[in-house]
């Protein structure tokens, strides 16, 4: 069974870093697209980047020039670089596949606080 384990969350400051990662265990991960969704209180989960089979990459507008999404297919993991962190970037994160959605993990959340 395909697990999805993300990891890197905390609590920050306004115009801090962090560095997310996700595992996703099994054969697949170097198959498919690869998405970081976040779902802050209240809304409705969203995809914030998003990375190809061939490492092309997509970001939603409020997070361009922030955000940095990779993957390392030798260790079934994708990384999400997020800096100048702003209170609008407050949400539980998660990775899942955008083709070919797999059961969701925990996710890591991320607080951004002053």
């Amino acid at each position: 069974q395909v697990q999805v384990v993300e990891s890197g969350g905390g609590l920050v400051q306004p115009g801090e870093s962090l560095r997310l990662s996700c595992v996703i265990s099994g054969s697949i991960f170097s198959l498919y697209d690869i998405g970081w969704y976040r779902q802050a209180p209240g809304k409705q989960r969203e995809l914030v980047a998003r990375i190809s089979v061939r490492r092309r990459t997509d970001y939603t507008d409020s997070v361009k020039g922030r955000f940095t999404i990779s993957r390392d297919n030798a260790k079934n993991t994708v990384f999400l670089q997020m800096n100048s962190l702003n209170t609008e970037d407050t949400a539980v994160y998660y990775c899942n596949l955008p083709n070919k959605l797999l059961t969701w993990g925990q996710g890591t959340q991320v607080t951004v606080s002053s």
